[in-house]
């Protein structure tokens, strides 16, 4: 379920990318949730990471 989002953000300008104008960490995530909730139901939480120690997550919330 993961890679076809994947193709869309591997090797990609993000701004670029359809609906992620502005790619901050944070949009980032809802934009993967956004994409993965419907096929993966039990989906829990999207963490999108930066560096080891500065990330977002998006819960649906």
């Amino acid at each position: 379920a993961f890679e076809p989002v994947l193709r869309q953000l591997d090797h990609h300008t993000l701004n670029e990318v359809k609906d992620l104008e502005n790619p901050t960490a944070e949009l980032i995530s809802i934009w993967i949730w956004d994409r993965l909730k419907p096929s993966l139901g039990n989906l829990t939480q999207v963490k999108v990471f930066e560096t080891p120690f500065c990330w977002a997550e998006y819960d649906g919330s």
